[in-house]
């Protein structure tokens, strides 16, 4: 089929009918919901007839009293429904991203944290042992070299230095060598 492109006047031409024919769509619908409220009020909200004496008049308000209290009552339990509704659609949401493997996973701080207050977070109030890690080491003696002996005969390293320095120095060092 070869497109033929449509005249601007055709196209404002078509244009303009399907807006007359949603308008009258919109107005038709305006007028449905009216006469739906007004047969609703009919049924459910009889005219007032208002009462002679006391007595009918206190009757009036007990029963009026009596359709609040049941319409507040469905209310609540429409909420509870709705309530219950969205916390399922929330679970099935979370299911859905989950077969689907697209959930992403947050960027994690790092947190300076104790063994002690890790604990004691994760555990609460059931965390009585203070876990001291430096305890648990073993003891190790330590071997003292020559080496290091000499090192700390050497004492004062300012005296080293200035023994060091200069011709004489090197002398005694090469000297000390051979």
């Amino acid at each position: 089929m070869s497109e033929k492109k449509m005249s601007s006047s055709r196209k404002h031409h078509l244009k303009s009918l399907m807006l007359s024919i949603a308008k009258d769509l919109l107005e038709e619908e305006e007028r449905e919901r009216e006469e739906e409220r007004e047969r609703y009020m009919k049924e459910n909200c009889p005219a007032v007839s208002m009462p002679r004496s006391m007595q009918e008049l206190q009757e009036l308000c007990r029963e009026i009293h009596h359709k609040i209290d049941v319409m507040d009552e469905e209310r609540y339990d429409l909420d509870m429904k709705v309530n219950k509704s969205n916390k399922e659609i929330d679970d099935l949401k979370i299911k859905v991203q989950d077969l689907m493997g697209k959930f992403k996973k947050p960027v994690l701080r790092k947190v300076r944290m104790s063994a002690d207050a890790m604990l004691k977070a994760l555990l609460g109030s059931k965390h009585t042992v203070n876990m001291d890690l430096r305890a648990n080491l073993k003891q190790v003696k330590k071997e003292v070299k020559e080496e290091d002996k000499e090192l700390r005969d050497v004492g004062d390293w300012r005296k080293n230095i200035e023994d060091k320095a200069g011709m004489d120095g090197r002398k005694k060092m090469f000297e000390g060598e051979a």
